[in-house]
């Protein structure tokens, strides 16, 4: 198997980024910030800010709102409750998605990697394996990418929320940002989707057969090595001896 190292320091660093974009789209799943509310009526709201995520909204009260907790109230966004908007559900399902299916290309992207560095056989898929992490890791940046900008659009268009009565939180906010949370979804997409592009982009070195049968194949250094001449030309005064 002809020498293949140096043809995967890029993808090597692809799959870097891969790693830390499926990372980042995993803090980012489990931040509250992704709608940061402000609201002008403090008697409950004790800061007057409230976060609303894809699986909680929570704010700060000084009030007993909870139980045993002054300090921070929360309320679970379940999938199926009538009131959650459709940007939210997109949320919970297409990010855990992009996450399975981000871990998927990066262990496609291992396997590749190892068959590259350690040479696992002459027929190994080196090329599929890239373009098929490549993707999985492209698929992942696409799903992730939905529910972040759709909760995006939610927020500049300050979208309310109508939520139960329980959950202490005003029919609408006075105005709303975006929180860290889509943000940092934002550059883990990202960087899944460089990640899948380098994938995508790998080539193997270039082999050139002669008229004789012999296959030259370019090393690391840009020049030609005939494996016909590695095999050397037969003692004819050895071979006289011998008879």
């Amino acid at each position: 198997m002809p020498y293949l190292a140096h043809t995967g320091h890029a993808q090597l660093g692809a799959l870097s980024l891969s790693f830390v974009g499926c990372t980042l789209t995993t803090v980012a799943l489990g931040f509250i910030q992704w709608r940061v509310w402000l609201v002008s009526d403090r008697e409950v709201i004790s800061s007057g800010v409230a976060w609303v995520g894809v699986w909680r909204a929570c704010f700060n009260s000084h009030t007993p709102v909870t139980p045993g907790n002054m300090v921070m109230h929360c309320r679970d966004i379940s999938l199926t409750e009538a009131f959650t908007p459709p940007e939210i559900v997109a949320g919970q399902v297409l990010m855990l998605l992009s996450l399975l299916v981000g871990l998927c290309g990066n262990a496609g992207g291992v396997y590749a990697l190892r068959n590259v560095y350690f040479g696992m056989g002459k027929n190994s898929p080196i090329r599929l394996a890239f373009i098929t992490s490549g993707t999985l890791c492209l698929m992942a940046a696409v799903m992730s990418l939905t529910p972040l900008l759709w909760n995006m659009s939610a927020v500049k268009n300050n979208q309310t929320i109508k939520f139960p009565p329980e959950f202490k939180l005003p029919p609408a906010p006075d105005s709303q940002r975006v929180g860290c949370g889509i943000w940092v979804g934002l550059i883990g997409t990202g960087l899944m989707l460089v990640s899948g592009i380098i994938f995508c982009t790998y080539r193997l070195p270039v082999r050139s057969q002669n008229l004789e049968g012999s296959s030259s194949v370019t090393d690391s250094r840009g020049t030609l090595a005939s494996t016909s001449a590695a095999r050397g030309k037969d003692n004819l005064a050895f071979e006289v001896h011998e008879q």
